[in-house]
């Protein structure tokens, strides 16, 4: 079994990942060690200190799908999903105003 890093290579890796975890730190670090960006963040996740990176909506948020937000719907009204998942067909704006307006209706917290 050959061995891809140094441990030393593996001490500055970790160091300089985690002083600032980003997707340019991996980048350079494949480019100074010459190994693939996959290579990087499969050792980096190996040794426990890669994050992943967090997709976010254009908005900034956290995609939910609209399956999501009517079986939150379904559980706050206490009825089985199946009778409501034709819902899923609606716009997922709408399906967001809906789940608002049960929210304050109902007096859930956020």
């Amino acid at each position: 079994m050959s061995v891809n890093y140094t441990p030393d290579q593996v001490n500055m890796m970790k160091a300089e990942y985690t002083s600032n975890p980003s997707r340019e730190t991996v980048e350079k670090l494949a480019e100074t060690l010459d190994k693939s960006i996959k290579s990087i963040i499969g050792k980096l996740s190996r040794e426990g200190v890669y994050k992943k990176t967090v997709y976010k909506t254009k908005t900034g948020e956290t995609p939910e799908t609209k399956k999501e937000i009517v079986e939150e719907v379904a559980n706050w009204l206490d009825i089985e999903y199946q009778t409501v998942a034709g819902l899923e067909k609606s716009p997922k704006a709408s399906l967001k105003s809906l789940r608002e307006a049960l929210r304050e209706e109902l007096g859930l917290m956020q």
